[in-house]
């Protein structure tokens, strides 16, 4: 068995420090749901204890079932304990300065950034994983100081939705939105046929940076400069449609859901979602699509990568470890892949042979593969555990800006001055 790095610092220092400086909603002492032991960790020789950010798939259900045959495949029961997504990257701080972490935790990639800079977590190569066939740009959301941490175990992100009948009325052909001209000039054409143009989550959370990244990295902006002239002319545009009256004021206080919400009364003709939409927007009223979102200059925005990676907590007891391995596999091979993502409705695999399989079973998600393909992680290039606080400064200009208390630049000069420095 393969020891771990001698050098890594102490997990209960680390974890406290991370708790104290996590930006998040809920305490660091806050639990998940009612069924959540905070104090188990790592099970009995055949028992072995998995955390997800699941509590809507409870006991019993398609997703659980396939927890469970990864245990059964390895000889081993697995105890499944499900948290909300912020009550998950809490928890497994917590477990970690108590000793007590699980086996297997399935977390939001911008938080394994955030565990891994506690040495919690076993990287891939001391794990003994092979993520050779693993996308470069998803594995990089996972990845700190150039080791990588944990496996995505699919994808999502951002597309555009677009409602067929009211382009059709408009006379809009959905293939010819190419770039931003071809997109506004879509919206004056919906607007001048009497429906409303397009809607997004503009909240002052990260759901609001989340759906605002597309159009700041699709004008080359970098999130370590949040006040270059692409980042102003992206946000520029966002303040110019509401201002047109092509996208609602709705938008300062958008969730994705609202977004979702709005979409569905078949009055705005694009909205802004994800793939977790697909199903829904298959049964809409109305005739439904998806294009990709176009970058400034054409061609597909780099969206961000949403989903969950499954990483691997150290533990005192390295004889886990290959069992541990054992269940860590079984969810990552091509064919686990694929069956997560129709579990999930849909996540695209992170490698090529389980998006083609994927696109042999639904060719319908070409889109949504091709979008996946061109996505970047939030916390890629450097950014880290700095993600956070970047992002922080983001929507809050984001905001300052649609709701008119300054102007684009002046609220990305206030955000840049504000965040974290970035070597």
């Amino acid at each position: 068995m393969r020891h771990m790095n001698p050098h890594r610092r102490s997990r209960s220092a680390a974890a406290a420090v991370a708790c104290a400086a996590l930006v998040v909603v809920a305490a660091c002492s806050g639990g998940g749901d009612d069924s959540a032991d905070p104090t188990s960790g790592g099970g009995s020789s055949d028992s072995y204890t998995w955390w997800d950010p699941y509590p809507q798939h409870e006991a019993g259900s398609d997703w659980d079932q396939r927890v469970q045959a990864c245990g059964t495949e390895a000889g081993v029961t697995i105890n499944r304990t499900a948290y909300d997504t912020t009550a998950l990257t809490n928890q497994a701080l917590l477990s970690a300065q108590e000793g007590t972490s699980p086996d297997v935790i399935l977390i939001d990639n911008p938080a394994v950034s955030t565990l891994a800079e506690t040495g919690m977590l076993t990287t891939v190569d001391e794990f003994g994983l092979d993520t050779g066939d693993i996308d470069p740009n998803l594995l990089a959301a996972g990845e700190l100081d150039g080791d990588a941490y944990g496996i995505p175990i699919g994808a999502n992100t951002l597309a555009l939705y677009y409602n067929a009948d009211i382009l059709a009325a408009a006379g809009v052909d959905p293939a010819s939105i190419t770039d931003w001209a071809s997109l506004t000039t879509a919206l004056e054409q919906v607007d001048a046929a009497g429906s409303r143009g397009i809607t997004f989550a503009g909240i002052g959370t990260e759901e609001g940076s989340f759906q605002f990244l597309p159009w700041f990295w699709g004008a080359g902006a970098d999130l370590s400069q949040l006040d270059s002239p692409e980042a102003i002319e992206a946000l520029q545009l966002w303040v110019d449609w509401i201002d047109a009256g092509y996208a609602p004021q709705s938008v300062i206080n958008n969730s994705q859901n609202t977004v979702w919400e709005e979409f569905l009364t078949g009055e705005f003709a694009f909205a802004e979602n994800g793939t977790w939409q697909v199903n829904s927007a298959a049964e809409a009223d109305f005739e439904t699509g998806v294009i990709a979102l176009p970058a400034r200059d054409g061609g597909n925005a780099p969206a961000p990568t949403g989903g969950e990676f499954i990483v691997a907590p150290v533990q005192d007891d390295e004889a886990r470890y290959d069992v541990t391995r054992q269940i860590v596999e079984c969810m990552t091979t091509p064919e686990g892949f694929v069956e997560t993502a129709t579990t999930f409705a849909y996540y695209v695999p992170p490698t090529e042979e389980g998006q083609d399989q994927l696109l042999t079973e639904l060719p319908e998600l070409e889109t949504w593969v091709d979008a996946v393909r061109t996505a970047q992680g939030r916390t890629s290039n450097g950014l880290g555990v700095a993600y956070p606080e970047i992002s922080e400064q983001l929507w809050t200009a984001v905001q300052s800006a649609i709701s008119g208390a300054s102007t684009p630049q002046e609220a990305l000069e206030a955000a840049q001055a504000a965040a974290p420095a970035i070597d």
